[in-house]
């Protein structure tokens, strides 16, 4: 043993003469050979995975690092690694991840694989440097690298999808702030007609899968969308339920905090792909369509030196310190509208015919969606989440009061049904009695009423029948003038008149009357 050591000492001791006496060159040559004679007796390849690229001064992320971390995080369950880092988001969700110096095994085409955490301390600094490395079969690397590699992106870009936590940002200066985006609207809860839900599912989940061919077509992967309609017709709820269908982040774009172009092109650089980005009320939010219809009259009726002063004063695309229509513009469907790929641009109003056509032409805003008053399959869907209905005596009374000029909002019956959730029968009730209100408002005569309340009699006695009601009198719908007494009166028509003489601007006083004491006296139930 003592004779093993002496040699092995002398050994290393020539190495020292030999590294300190010969050249240079040589000892990098001898390197080199060692390396290659490793590599080849060795019947593995490895392959290293830094998290920053190594070529770029500014430690820049490599992307490729986050693949694979959510890759392995995807293979949890089925791992047999011997230690794995488990750690809770501010949502709830667990996440698991390889721990430093251990390795998990993978499968791909039948070889086996594997991939290393390795962590190191940089020396002199409390930095560390992070990495994975693959190790596979040296003899198939050409054949399995390229498909692996492209396997494990996809693998992770699947499982971001599926479970990570959305963000609601804002923008406050040239910065993002933004909270976690948990909004329950989904299109299952959306009060939409079915096709029209049925169109935009079928356009969002073609959009999300046509990467390739929006590149194949030379056009940027974005699709824009115009939501417009009265306030209360949900096209905020709809929003959020694009973004919960498709796992999307949401940017809401606040132009009036935005200073000028510079400062909007920089918010968009800084959002991220799979992401909604919101202007609201695009009519409102800023002034984008009488500067540039001044400028082209002053264009047309006055010489070039005084057009241009007044532009100097009404604001320039670079002078007047805001966002201009032609700034935003370029945003949707110009030079800056490619940076970023699995982008949704939506614009909201009130108005359509107020929003510069410009905007809103195929290309920028390439689907154009009217929500409108709430509809009878839009009614039920309401009732069905609400009130948990799935029939009710009084849906043919509310079909009736629509197709005779009721119109509500969704957000006008929601909160109907929200404040008589515990009594089905008084929301219903107060629901008809306000699309009676709205006919009678918007001008309708008796014979538009007439059709609602002989539906609302056919109701009551259905309702009693099953036991819904104790007796009609009790029920405090909005009963039809011949009802007197709980006896019903034919009515004799002669120039609107009823058998009394009552004119029919007195029944329409009387209704609204009877109305505002049934909206008192049902304040209070069903809270």
């Amino acid at each position: 043993m003592e004779m093993f050591l002496s040699q092995m000492w002398s050994f290393l001791g020539l190495l020292t003469v030999l590294q300190n006496v010969l050249p240079t060159q040589l000892l990098t040559l001898l390197h080199s050979l060692y390396d290659s004679l490793q590599d080849l007796l060795t019947p593995f390849s490895y392959y290293d995975v830094p998290e920053f690229n190594a070529y770029s001064s500014n430690l820049d992320p490599n992307h490729f690092y986050r693949h694979v971390s959510l890759y392995l995080n995807s293979l949890h369950s089925a791992s047999s690694a011997r230690c794995l880092s488990l750690s809770r988001s501010p949502s709830g969700r667990l996440a698991f991840s390889l721990a430093p110096g251990h390795s998990l095994p993978d499968t791909f085409l039948g070889h086996r694989l594997s991939w290393t955490h390795h962590v190191d301390t940089l020396q002199d600094s409390l930095e560390e440097k992070r990495s994975f490395t693959l190790k596979l079969p040296k003899r198939h690397r050409h054949a399995l690298l390229l498909p692996y590699l492209d396997h494990v992106s996809s693998s992770a870009d699947a499982f971001d999808r599926q479970s990570r936590h959305l963000r609601l940002s804002t923008n406050n200066g040239n910065a993002w702030v933004y909270v976690p985006f948990n909004h329950p609207s989904s299109f299952n809860t959306l009060a939409l007609d079915p096709d029209l839900k049925r169109r935009l599912t079928d356009d969002l989940s073609a959009f999300s899968t046509a990467k390739e061919y929006y590149h194949s077509v030379g056009r940027a992967w974005k699709r824009g969308y115009l939501l417009y309609g009265p306030p209360g017709s949900g096209k905020s709820s709809l929003i959020a339920a694009m973004a919960n269908f498709l796992n999307y982040d949401v940017y809401d774009l606040e132009l009036t905090k935005v200073s000028d172009n510079s400062e909007l092109r920089a918010l968009l650089m800084q959002t991220t792909n799979r992401s909604i980005i919101v202007i609201e009320d695009i009519d409102c939010s800023l002034d984008l369509t009488t500067f540039d219809r001044r400028v082209r009259s002053t264009n047309h009726k006055k010489s070039n030196v005084k057009s241009n002063e007044k532009r100097t004063r009404g604001g320039d695309n670079n002078d007047g310190g805001r966002v201009t229509l032609s700034g935003l513009l370029n945003f949707t469907d110009g030079l800056w509208s490619c940076c970023g790929e699995e982008r949704i641009i939506v614009f909201t109003t009130n108005h359509k015919d107020h929003v510069d056509p410009a905007l809103v032409r195929p290309g920028r805003m390439d689907m154009h969606v009217r929500l409108g008053v709430c509809g009878a399959h839009a009614l039920k869907e309401l009732a069905r989440n609400y009130l948990g209905l799935e029939d009710h005596p009084m849906f043919d009374v509310v079909e009736s009061c629509m197709r005779a000029g009721g119109a509500l909002t969704p957000a006008e019956i929601g909160e109907m049904m929200l404040k008589n959730r515990r009594d089905p029968n008084v929301a219903m009730k107060e629901v008809v009695a306000a699309l009676q209100g709205s006919i009678v408002k918007g001008g309708g005569g008796d014979r538009e009423l007439g059709s609602c309340w002989s539906m609302v009699d056919e109701a009551e006695g259905t309702m009693t029948d099953r036991g819904l009601l104790s007796s009609p009198e009790n029920w405090g719908i909005v009963s039809s003038p011949e009802r007197v007494g709980g006896k019903r009166r034919k009515e004799r028509s002669n120039g609107g008149g009823d058998t009394n003489g009552t004119s029919t601007w007195e029944r329409k006083v009387k209704f609204l009357v009877r109305l505002k004491s049934l909206t008192k006296s049902d304040s209070g139930r069903g809270v």
